[in-house]
């Protein structure tokens, strides 16, 4: 049976690369601390040494519409192109040509269906930031195939936060049953607290720095009973009006089982707090030595992180 090596859950923003190689008098102050926190956490997903990436993102209406946007869906391709034009404009991001998957895909959609999960698919996906930038972030030669799932937490109406975790689960089922010996590794991104486009879009911090600390000690600690209490559509619009991209961090703590994670970094970055967290389904001595090296360097956590040890404001 195939291995799931690790899990990765991290915010995504699309700034990272342009920020971090510029170079010039302008350079944005964190800069530094951002780069040696990423580069990090590069090294938790080196550590579980993957043959393949489950990667799990959002399109941001760069190919789905409203008139045809879908709840969930599967790439099954043997090449994937990224990225778009404005994110290269905008953000400074690279083309790349992934590598698929096929024959992984295509197990992945018939468990999905079998699991009661009924995808649309795609033959002719692009890839957008929402995937590039856990690349550039975790994997940046982009040397291993991926397997795209795409949710949609833009378009009411939306799923629910159970939905999301339901659907961690099943992914985690079929991987565990997927008849093989590779090892793969998933990776998912998302948001904490975020504003796009309204009041709070260039503040201090995160528009909700108590939900940010909240959100993140739920995923460490995979406290699901805690998220399915408190988090609703209408609260994490009221913690800024982009913060629906949680789920996928749910969805990817379900594909975690719901155990407590192994290496939690988080950085007040002007308006978001970026967020980096780690589980190792199997831990090696190996992953857990990579990961020590790695908190060392960032200041990260080998365990949970609890919202009261942190403190509610930046």
């Amino acid at each position: 049976m195939a291995d799931l090596t690790a899990v990765l859950a991290s915010t995504h923003h699309p700034f990272y690369l342009k920020a971090t190689t510029d170079h010039s008098p302008g350079r944005m102050p964190q800069a530094d601390e951002w780069q040696r926190k990423v580069e990090a956490y590069r090294e938790t997903l080196t550590a579980a040494e993957p043959d393949v990436l489950l990667m799990v993102g959002a399109d941001d209406f760069h190919q789905f519409f409203l008139d045809n946007y879908p709840t969930f869906l599967i790439g099954k391709q043997e090449k994937y192109d990224a990225t778009f034009y404005n994110e290269e404009r905008e953000f400074g991001l690279p083309k790349y040509v992934l590598d698929g998957d096929v024959q992984f895909s295509n197990y992945m959609h018939q468990g999905l269906l079998d699991e009661g999960f009924d995808f649309s698919f795609s033959h002719e996906l692009k890839i957008d930031h929402s995937i590039i930038c856990p690349i550039i972030t975790v994997r940046p030669d982009g040397d291993l195939p991926v397997v795209p799932i795409y949710t949609n937490i833009f378009a009411p109406p939306l799923p629910s936060p159970k939905r999301f975790w339901d659907l961690g689960r099943a992914i985690r089922k079929i991987i565990d049953a997927y008849p093989s010996d590779k090892k793969v590794a998933a990776i998912g991104t998302g948001h904490l607290s975020l504003e796009l486009g309204g009041p709070r879009m260039f503040g201090e911090h995160g528009p909700d720095p108590e939900f940010d600390a909240n959100a993140i000690e739920w995923l460490s600690t995979g406290n699901i009973d805690a998220i399915l209490e408190t988090v609703t559509h209408a609260s994490m619009a009221a913690a800024g009006n982009a913060t629906h991209g949680f789920m996928d961090l749910i969805l990817m703590m379900g594909i975690a089982a719901g155990e407590e994670a192994d290496y939690v970094d988080q950085l007040d970055l002007f308006h978001t707090r970026e967020m980096f967290m780690t589980w190792y389904p199997h831990k090696t001595e190996i992953q857990a030595a990579a990961a020590a090296r790695a908190a060392d360097s960032s200041g990260a956590s080998l365990g949970p992180v609890h919202a009261a040890k942190e403190g509610a404001s930046a």
